[in-house]
């Protein structure tokens, strides 16, 4: 059982710093709106992965071809990656006087890793067969290897955030502007490689 902990753990620190839509948004979030909205963008997995383990289980044993799903997944997820990208283009600076307008940055994470396919493939490719393999070796493996995996996804986000946030107070004027647009630039670039990624689940790339 403490193989399938250990496993949970080192796959999920490898994913929480792993680059990606969700974790570029992580930072964003935190330098736009403070560590808080960069721990709710963190949490987001709890809520959205629930349903896809579920639904990637279901296609798995009901589809012979889940390319296509995945591909459509794809597409749907570009498009709303590049319009966090536009957002981040355009920040208001910390000295903004709308210090009323709420982030919704929960929100943002949850679209954001509801509609990446990253989910979905780990849960197909890895998740689903070492859940069902552990299953084997006792009913509390598949939950020490789920506890293990979320706690170090989280965790290594959540810790990212921190360190961004103590850092938030240095970033003013054009600094924090260039570094803001930089984040805009590399949510383009995960944009363009999820479009492409959808167009070959479709076979048209």
């Amino acid at each position: 059982m403490l193989y399938y902990l250990s496993f949970g753990m080192i796959l999920g620190l490898a994913a929480g710093f792993a680059p990606g839509p969700l974790l570029t948004l992580v930072i964003s979030e935190t330098l736009r709106h403070g560590f808080s909205a960069g721990v709710k963008v963190a949490l987001a997995p709890i809520i959205t992965d629930a349903p896809i383990v579920i639904v990637t289980l279901l296609v798995a044993t009901q589809l012979s071809d889940i390319d296509p799903v995945l591909g459509i997944i794809s597409l749907i997820g570009s498009g709303y990656i590049l319009y966090m990208a536009y957002e981040s283009a355009q920040p208001q600076g910390q000295h903004s006087t709308q210090i009323d307008v709420k982030p919704k940055s929960l929100t943002k994470g949850i679209l954001a890793n509801a509609l990446s396919p990253h989910p979905y493939l780990f849960w197909l490719s890895v998740g689903a067969p070492t859940v069902a393999k552990s299953v084997s070796v006792s009913a509390l493996a598949p939950v020490l290897f789920i506890v293990g995996f979320y706690l170090f996804l989280i965790g290594s986000k959540v810790l990212l955030a921190a360190l961004v946030g103590k850092s938030r107070t240095f970033l003013k004027g054009t600094a924090y502007l260039y570094i803001m647009k930089l984040l805009a630039l590399i949510l383009g670039i995960f944009a363009i490689l999820l479009f492409i990624d959808g167009l070959k689940f479709l076979g048209m790339y």
